[in-house]
Formats: C-alpha cells, sequence, structure tokens
C-alpha cells in the first residue's frame, strides 16, 4: 500500500514553501468582503500594506493588519529577515464553513440566515 513514505515526506518537507507565512482561520467577515481589502495590498511593500490597511474604512482591514503583523513577526523572528525588504507576494481569502441560523417571519414561517466565515492567507517575500 503505501511505500517510501519516509523518503516522500523528506522530500515534500525540502520542497515545502520557505517563504514567511500566516493564515488566520474562521475569521466572521465573507470572503467576498476580505477580498475588497486585500486586493489592495497585494504586490505591496510591508510598509505601504500596513499603512493601507491603517487608513481603510472596511471591517476586514483590521483582522488582515493583524495578520499582516504577525507574517512580518514570523518573518524577522523565525527566518531572520529583514523587516525592510519584505513585500506582500502572496495573499488570498478562501470560504470558510457558514454558520445557519434562521430568523422568524410573518405567520409562523422562518427564513435562514448565513453567517458566512473565510480563511484568510498572507505569504511574504524579500525583494529581489
Amino acid at each position: 500500500m503505501a511505500k517510501r513514505i519516509r523518503e516522500k515526506a523528506i522530500a515534500r518537507r525540502e520542497n515545502a514553501d520557505k517563504r514567511p507565512h500566516a493564515t488566520a482561520r474562521y475569521i466572521r467577515i465573507s470572503s467576498r468582503k476580505v477580498k475588497i481589502v486585500i486586493d489592495t495590498i497585494r504586490g505591496k511593500s510591508v510598509r505601504e500594506a500596513a499603512a493601507i490597511l491603517a487608513y481603510t474604512p472596511k471591517a476586514a482591514s483590521e483582522p488582515v493588519l493583524k495578520l499582516l503583523n504577525s507574517a512580518i513577526a514570523n518573518a524577522e523572528n523565525n527566518l531572520n529577515m529583514n523587516r525592510d525588504e519584505l513585500y506582500v507576494a502572496e495573499v488570498y481569502a478562501n470560504q470558510g464553513p457558514t454558520l445557519r441560523r434562521y430568523r422568524p417571519r410573518a405567520r409562523g414561517s422562518a427564513s435562514p440566515i448565513r453567517k458566512r466565515t473565510s480563511h484568510i492567507t498572507i505569504i511574504l517575500d524579500q525583494v529581489q
């Protein structure tokens, strides 16, 4: 059945992405609303991206800024990278599980409410 499990695991670890990243899961904002905010910081330097997020009047900018600071801290502490040389290489928001709730309506009926969540990932890289 499973052949060369150890060798495959070692090869997978060697080819793993070495860039600093951070992931926030189950954020209680729709991924559609988060994508509007993350499109503004894609490809920017971390200093410029943090400034954009600090002054963006959207609810999604607060968790994205917190996640960006976490990715920067991962780069500095775990990989010994300089903060001034980092930029946002990849950022994406995937849909998480949806919480289903019901709101009472007229004449004893109920209508569904979908409370959506999202998983946000930021991957940084050094300027070449």
